[in-house]
């Protein structure tokens, strides 16, 4: 089986431009992560810690770009024919340029482009957020002809994706709940609202002056809002 090169995939307007990866990379990273808040309540020793949502998944690649022919040397042919590219060396910010472009507002699609990194198994689709370019070989005229590209993207979330964060159950009516051993206020305020904070609303609505003076067993009506 031959060796698989690594891709770029940027999105056009019509169609896609393919950037082949010179060399591939060495590794990868993928990172997971998701939002919180922190809402403080009184008698409580600490904050209680709210989920908001999941955020994209990130990836995090690192490529090495090399465009230089040595003018006299065995490897010259072998060289050559891997970069595609004439006889001689080639400015490697030709293809740092095209890389970073992702990051720029595409005339055509009226924002920035998607991006699909593609090697073996990982088909990785989402948006460039950021390019970081080093330049570490030049020719004797200053023409950069090595370049290392550190890129990380975001990816694209579908509305798909989005069908699978389970939505709250509607607050629109009224309602009522009965305490449970172990459950407060803000603990029935956060799986009703989404928001643990709306406790005093609840409180409110039932006359209740202290959020700790409940007890299990007992009633109590959730407004609409």
């Amino acid at each position: 089986m031959g060796l698989t090169k690594a891709k770029l995939i940027i999105e056009k307007e019509v169609g896609s431009k393919d950037i082949d990866v010179l060399f591939n990379p060495s590794e990868y990273q993928l990172s997971d992560s998701a939002s919180y808040s922190e809402k403080k309540v009184p008698g409580l020793d600490g904050p209680i810690i709210q989920y908001i949502s999941g955020n994209a998944t990130e990836l995090t690649v690192n490529l090495f770009l090399d465009t230089y022919v040595a003018p006299s040397s065995s490897l010259t042919s072998v060289v050559t024919s891997l970069l595609g590219k004439g006889s001689s060396s080639k400015d490697v910010s030709e293809i740092t340029r095209e890389i970073a472009a992702a990051t720029s507002i595409d005339g055509s699609l009226h924002r920035p482009p998607m991006v699909t990194f593609q090697w073996g198994s990982l088909n990785f689709k989402g948006i460039v957020t950021r390019v970081n370019h080093t330049y570490t070989m030049f020719t004797e005229s200053g023409m950069p002809v090595r370049a290392k590209v550190s890129m990380t993207f975001k990816s694209a979330i579908s509305p798909s994706d989005k069908s699978r964060k389970s939505p709250f159950e509607s607050p629109d009516r009224t309602k009522y709940r009965t305490i449970r051993d172990g459950i407060q206020l803000w603990d029935i305020a956060y799986a009703e609202y989404g928001d643990p904070g709306m406790w005093k609303v609840i409180a409110q609505e039932n006359g209740i002056l202290n959020p700790l003076d409940i007890s299990p067993g007992q009633v109590v009506k959730l407004p609409a809002l």
